[in-house]
């Protein structure tokens, strides 16, 4: 588990306002390796509708829109996807060839594993792992040299922020769901944009390590890759910045639509349903979720999985009771699902997860 080092709090996100929108920490952080190589960065900010003088102000924020646009500017002009933050730059093209290299993977583990072993061929500085415990994973990423002199630097802050970033949309889109992080250890100091850290990654951080820890249920690992080659050239129009804007928990829609059938699942809750109870059609609720990078069914699925491995993991409730609660219509059709969604039955989860041994 992540061990709470020099400083551990519960972070508290930007109030409703401010959603939809990024922390200029995030964007001076983007910049920070154009302005130690003292690039202009001034035309960069204007061509994406974000004044000069708004990186200046305390608590200053961009649109998300406007934080992805920049994202991709930057890295066109300068040919490099690492924002020129590392010794050797990644040149154009390496998301689209990370993606390509992945999208064919079986399960999440799997695609995680294959993105460590293309980081280490373009990557140098930074080194990824993934292992794996009995109830929980973690990714690391180490330093495989120091990128810069100070732990506070802009640079480096930013550096571990974007490979986390990266790695958690991607393995989010494979998937085709939002994945939640049960806890990050960051090997810097409390930033003062962390406040955003509760809507990018988890609102339980903890910072001052010497690596980033990034803590997630195990069973996720086992997860099926539900996207293929068709669905790729999607996701690649807008990107590699489009990763900036997928999967955050200010993306309404999506909540809205996981809140209402969290409490309806037992009644078998359809999308027409569900968008009358948003005051939605349900074209534009459709819609709407597509833009944040989601579906109904996704949201539907990933909800009855989630509530299906707590029920069996922590209590001893009949198989046949969980199925009805969770709104399937048989007991064989919930053994199905549960089988495409881990490649086991629950009846095996169960005893499984009783006889394991608790390694640490």
């Amino acid at each position: 588990m992540v061990r709470h080092n020099r400083e551990s709090r519960q972070i508290q996100p930007p109030s409703r306002r401010q959603r939809a929108t990024v922390s200029v920490g995030f964007v001076t952080g983007m910049l920070s390796g154009l302005s130690a190589r003292h690039i202009d960065v001034k035309g960069m900010l204007e061509a994406n509708g974000i004044a000069g003088d708004r990186l200046a102000e305390p608590g200053g924020r961009v649109s998300v829109e406007s934080y992805a646009a920049l994202y991709n500017t930057v890295v066109r002009q300068l040919d490099d996807e690492g924002f020129a933050l590392f010794s050797v730059p990644l040149r154009l093209g390496c998301f689209e060839f990370l993606c390509r290299s992945v999208v064919d993977s079986r399960t999440l583990g799997e695609a995680l594993e294959r993105c460590a072993r293309f980081f280490r061929l373009v990557l140098p500085d930074l080194r990824i792992s993934v292992s794996r415990r009995r109830t929980s994973a973690e990714i690391h990423i180490v330093e495989s040299q120091h990128l810069c002199s100070e732990a506070d630097d802009p640079r480096r802050i930013f550096a571990f922020e974007w490979l986390l970033r990266l790695l958690h949309g991607l393995a989010c889109w494979l998937v085709g769901r939002g994945l939640s992080l049960d806890a990050v250890q960051f090997p810097y100091s409390r930033p003062a944009h962390a406040a955003d850290y509760a809507l990018i990654y988890t609102a339980r951080s903890t910072f001052g390590g010497t690596s980033l820890v990034a803590t997630l249920n195990a069973n996720l690992l086992d997860l099926p890759v539900r996207r293929d080659a068709e669905a790729l050239s999607g996701f690649l129009d807008g990107s590699p910045g489009k990763i900036a804007m997928l999967y955050r928990r200010d993306r309404e829609m999506v909540r809205q639509v996981r809140d209402a059938l969290a409490n309806n699942l037992a009644n078998s809750c359809s999308l027409d349903a569900v968008a009358r109870r948003l005051n939605l059609s349900p074209r534009t609720l459709h819609r709407r979720l597509q833009e944040e990078g989601s579906s109904y069914r996704a949201i539907k699925d990933a909800l009855r999985r989630d509530l299906a491995l707590s029920r069996l993991e922590k209590t001893s409730e009949p198989i046949a009771q969980i199925a009805a609660d969770l709104g399937f219509s048989e007991p064989s059709t919930f053994f199905r699902a549960f089988q495409g969604w881990t490649g086991i039955a629950p009846t095996t989860y169960r005893r499984r997860l009783k006889r394991a041994p608790d390694v640490n």
